[in-house]
């Protein structure tokens, strides 16, 4: 191509159709991207329908009508370990006023969380997560993350780490006796 010919301007029908291109590029690339942890508050929670290695199925649509702490977590993280057995308290001290905890491992195969589970037993439902459920609630890269859904399906919280299990408790609970955030 000649120097001259690169100072020449588009014509407009390239230009327009380049301008349209690169518009729906960043649509899809926009809308493929993970939200970020912060749109994701006050935002329907995204559902899902996933089974676990003891066979549990959680369809977190049927949960309606509850406030659902969904916790990421894996067999290898020691907060996640320490959390564990509190959510097992809280789902039988307050399950019967609305409260289902669910347990997303992030592990890569059942057989581990599987023994993990033997060893240390709760009676909420876990299941396997993957990367795409991951991007779904604003790209969990580490665990613990926890998310307070209220009973409409709304997240009212998120807590990544090592969480102030009080300060959870106490959110919780305002979500069961008030249902608002």
């Amino acid at each position: 191509m000649a120097s001259s010919d690169r100072n020449r301007p588009l014509p407009r029908r390239i230009l327009g159709l380049a301008v349209a291109a690169s518009l729906l590029f960043a649509g899809v690339s926009g809308s493929a991207r993970a939200q970020t942890a912060e749109s994701m508050l006050n935002r329907p929670a995204p559902v899902f329908v996933r089974s676990g290695p003891g066979g549990a199925r959680v369809d977190l649509a049927q949960d309606r009508g509850r406030v659902v702490l969904l916790n990421f977590w894996a067999t290898w993280c020691a907060p996640c370990r320490t959390e564990m057995p509190r959510f097992a308290a809280w789902q039988k001290e307050y399950g019967p006023r609305g409260l289902r905890v669910v347990g997303v491992s992030i592990d890569d195969s059942e057989p581990p969380v599987r023994a993990f589970l033997e060893k240390l037993p709760v009676d909420y439902p876990v299941v396997m997560g993957d990367r795409a459920l991951a991007e779904q609630y604003g790209g969990v890269l580490g665990v613990p993350v926890t998310f307070l859904i209220d009973r409409r399906g709304i997240i009212r919280g998120r807590f990544e780490g090592e969480t102030d299990l009080r300060a959870l408790e106490t959110r919780m609970r305002r979500l069961l006796d008030s249902g608002s955030p």
